[in-house]
């Protein structure tokens, strides 16, 4: 019988302490944090990271906790600190198009200097301004332009006044109109009823004397509109001609102090300003009338040359790195805000705000794809940024929006980011297979390993990431023993004792709650009682459901033997995972067979409740069947297989092994060990293959037969190929040091079954009879019998129909 009992060393890996070279993890704060077991990624990362070309950009795939983030984080700032720093980002009013305003790259930290001295600018003009307006030298020239003017128009006045009195007409102006009135000969202004007393030739010749006049009045208008015009045009030239030495030294100095090379787009822009300043110049001046329209209307024309600085690079290091956990469409691509006058959405160029596209120019930008794919427009506008390489800012929802809205569009702009793209391997396989541009976009694919091979480097490296878990979150620092606590932990989430566990999310988790334990006793440093106690604590707090389980079993609810044998049933182990908890626990198999043609029935498949994978173990288990019995004749017989009490489903061949204990006991009648659970998938050859949550499942019947007290005989029939990932509680290994439980690890079928009926399985001669006496022999005779039966009852059959 070639099955191993396998002894309490091979049962659990233990770390030991002396071996890690320090006494508590305060030694190793010195020692950088190296990419704990994750050469592959770290290699993908920092060639995707350093190639500066297009389409270069990176997807980051791996489990939830294993440092994709950090890790890529840590390694961005790496490589941007050796990169330039980016240019500012401004927009400035456009004066040919103002529903276009200029977007214009500045040196980093020139963006906030221009900002900074056209607002000074902007001060110091409202107050020269007024001041060189009302200088000696502007007034005495303009004193002179208006003098010719006035002069110019009182004679032109003058010569309207001696044409009016010629007939019986007297003028006055006032508010810009003239104004006439008719008199009498003794010199008074006569009243209406006065002219209705007239003769009527008298009233027609004063009507004709009327016409004569306002024609005139237009002839006088026509004259000293062109003089009006003419002062005024001289007077802005002359205030043009004063202010504008002053525009040009201030412009000056801000051009002076940017030291800007490429500085044509920003020398248009300040010429454009000067030019609008000297358009504007009689809003500096102060009026008795109509001032607050005037500051009004001044206010809105300096608002023109405020500068909108979007993306400020002042004090910036290198690259930018931007991590951005809210991807919305605004935050992403950047956006305009609008507010509501007179029912109607307004903006300006000093409300575009910059996304983070525009801030990770020159850079990097990290991006979780789940977040990405819940907005189909973010998605697809991204899609359009790789293509182009331009970014537009626009706001969407104004198209919907139910009031009318200023349109305003921002000028693209050109910027170069690398999108570092998180994401699970699901979703990462499905865009691969689904949107080929995808692919092209980013080629660097950077894999996280969800486990590592274990050796002193990365035991020592996983040590360096509780030290610096300390000292980030001010924990006390874990001695050795605790340390080698948490890396046996590691082995067993991963199941495996020569693999470690990758996801150091955690490992970080267990740190903070020890740490906490550790405190409530006043102690200086974690031991390995608190790493024990934390897990216990957390198991406590997740167990409920196992808890049940074993209540149920215990109490009766749930019938598993676990003494004596019996024919045809078995306790199968099977492992429940709700997510935050996993446990496994005993389920009793049963198997009927007799004669009949129908062959096996899988009671779970026929009513919908087994999954894909358990109904191919199951149809295994019947070609192996088959292979072993009938190589000469077809198997006679029906059989069917049930996991008892068992309502919500079951998945996984893992109990296959069981399946097919119990059918041969069935088949044979030799009783099987109930005390025995057996768990462990085959092949059509009767190989045992490895199943998963071993773990679990041991230490889920060794509860439930602590519960009922354990006898020696209780144990656990287990792939000899999952050996290596044994990693089981500290009260199963006393247990079987003290002989109370046992491990069997068996390669093939076969040795199971002598295991457990105690009788030896038998090998198949030549002609495929099984040894006398064996348990195979007695399920071969059974079955010779069933088929002797299935061929009497065809025969009687067949003599019946012939007698009718």
């Amino acid at each position: 019988m070639s099955i191993s009992n396998l002894s309490v060393d091979e049962l659990r890996l233990t770390v030991n302490p002396d071996a890690l070279g320090f006494a508590d993890t305060s030694e190793l704060l010195g020692q950088s944090l190296p990419w704990i077991g994750q050469e592959r990624a770290e290699n993908a990362a920092r060639f995707g990271l350093e190639m500066e070309q297009a389409d270069y950009n990176l997807f980051v795939l791996g489990e939830v906790g294993s440092g994709r983030s950090s890790l890529l984080q840590q390694a961005m700032q790496e490589v941007a600190s050796k990169r330039p720093t980016p240019p500012d980002l401004c927009y400035l009013h456009n004066f040919d198009t103002p529903k276009h305003p200029c977007a214009v790259r500045l040196p980093a930290g020139q963006g906030r200097l221009l900002r900074q001295y056209m607002d000074r600018m902007m001060k110091n003009l409202l107050t020269e301004i007024p001041l060189q307006l009302d200088g000696p030298d502007f007034k005495v020239e303009s004193e002179r332009i208006e003098k010719s003017y006035n002069e110019e128009e009182s004679k032109a006045f003058a010569e309207l006044e001696t044409f009016g009195e010629a007939r019986h007409f007297r003028m006055h102006r006032e508010a810009n109109q003239i104004l006439f009135t008719l008199h009498g000969k003794k010199g008074h202004a006569m009243t209406e009823n006065e002219m209705l007393a007239l003769p009527k030739g008298r009233r027609t010749a004063i009507v004709k004397a009327e016409q004569e006049l306002l024609a005139e009045i237009n002839r006088y208008f026509e004259k000293t509109r062109p003089l009006e015009r003419t002062k005024n045009e001289a007077l802005a030239a002359l205030g043009r001609q004063v202010v504008k030495p002053l525009l040009e030294s201030e412009l000056q100095k801000i051009r002076t102090a940017l030291e800007i090379n490429d500085s044509a787009k920003l020398d248009v822009y300040l010429d454009q300003v000067m030019g609008d300043l000297l358009d504007n110049l009689e809003l500096f001046k102060a009026s008795e009338t109509d001032d607050e329209l005037r500051t009004e209307t001044l206010n809105k024309v300096l608002s023109h040359y405020q500068v909108n600085l979007v993306v400020d690079n002042h004090g910036l290091d290198g690259a930018p790195v931007i991590v951005e956990d809210n991807p919305v469409f605004r935050s992403l691509f950047g956006s305009i805000e609008y507010q509501t006058e007179s029912d109607v959405l307004v903006t300006g160029f000093s409300r575009i705000h910059a996304g983070s596209l525009h801030k990770a120019h020159g850079g990097f930008l990290m991006l979780h794809l789940r977040d990405l794919l819940t907005d189909p427009l973010v998605w697809e506008k991204l899609r359009r940024f790789f293509r182009s390489g331009r970014l537009q800012i626009e706001e969407p929802g104004t198209a919907f929006a139910p009031i009318a809205a200023v349109s305003l569009v921002p000028e693209a702009v050109d910027a170069t980011v690398k999108v570092v793209l998180i994401g699970s391997r699901e979703l990462y396989y499905e865009l691969q297979e689904g949107d080929l541009e995808f692919a092209r976009r980013f080629r660097v694919k950077v894999d996280f390993a969800g486990r590592f091979a274990a050796n002193d480097d990365t035991r020592r490296a996983s040590a360096i990431f509780v030290a610096h878990t300390c000292q980030k979150l001010d924990l006390p620092h874990f001695s050795a023993a605790a340390v080698a606590r948490l890396l046996e932990q590691g082995h067993r989430e991963v199941e495996d004792r020569s693999r470690q566990s990758a996801i150091f999310g955690r490992t970080k988790a267990l740190v903070m709650e020890s740490a906490v334990l550790c405190r409530k006793q006043d102690a200086c440093l974690v031991e390995a009682s608190d790493v024990d106690a934390a897990l216990a604590a957390r198991k406590l707090r997740h167990d409920y459901p196992e808890q049940r389980m074993l209540e149920a079993i215990v109490e009766g609810e749930v019938l598993i033997s676990l003494h004596g044998s019996q024919v045809g049933r078995l306790n199968a182990l099977t492992v429940a995972d709700s997510g935050d908890h996993c446990f496994g626990f005993p389920m009793r198999v049963t198997a009927r067979t007799y004669a009949g043609e129908d062959g096996l029935m899988n009671i779970e498949r026929e009513v919908e409740m087994s999954g894909p994978v358990h109904d191919k173990g199951v149809l295994i288990l019947q070609n192996y069947l088959s292979a072993l019995f009938a190589r000469n004749a077809p198997l006679a017989l029906n059989a069917s297989l049930v996991f008892e009490q068992e309502y919500s489903g079951i998945e996984g061949d893992s109990a296959s092994c069981a399946e097919l204990y119990a059918l041969l006991s069935s088949l044979s009648g030799l009783p099987l060990k109930q005390g025995i659970a057996v768990t462990g998938a085959l092949n059509q050859h009767g190989d045992v293959l490895p199943v998963g949550g071993i773990n679990e499942k041991i230490e889920g019947y060794f509860k439930v037969c602590a519960a009922a007290g354990l006898d020696g005989s209780q144990g656990v029939l287990m792939p000899h190929r999952n050996r290596r990932h044994l990693m089981l509680d500290h009260q199963i290994l006393e247990a079987v040091g003290q002989g109370l439980f046992h491990i069997h690890a068996v390669e093939h079928v076969s040795d199971g079954l002598e295991l457990l009926t105690g009788v030896v399985a038998g090998c198949a001669n030549k002609n495929g009879i099984f040894p006398r006496g064996s348990a195979l022999s007695h399920a071969q005779r059974t079955l010779l019998a069933y088929r002797k039966a299935c061929r009497d009852s065809q025969h009687g059959k067949t003599v019946d129909k012939h007698s009718s």
